[in-house]
């Protein structure tokens, strides 16, 4: 139980804190976390994380729900384009 009450704590902490900065920016913008959760993760994902460590961080307890916050798509590179012959 203690868990669960210290990463409510900590979910709130990081609501208000992220909230203020976004009012003392300027920002009127209804805040999400979500958006915030899957930029880190994609952007950890991106820089050689791995979906095990993201998991860990963001406290899921299955890998399946990390990876619906990735947001890594298909990317398509400049060789890949190349391969298309007319």
């Amino acid at each position: 139980m203690a868990i669960k009450i210290e990463e409510d704590i900590q979910t709130k902490i990081t609501t208000l804190v992220l909230k203020r900065r976004l009012r003392d920016a300027g920002v009127s913008i209804i805040y999400f976390n979500h958006p915030f959760r899957a930029a880190g993760i994609t952007n950890f994902l991106e820089n050689g994380g791995n979906l095990e460590v993201a998991q860990r961080i963001a406290g899921h307890a299955d890998s399946r729900t990390t990876k619906l916050y990735d947001r890594r798509g298909p990317k398509v590179l400049v060789e890949d384009m190349e391969r298309i012959r007319y």
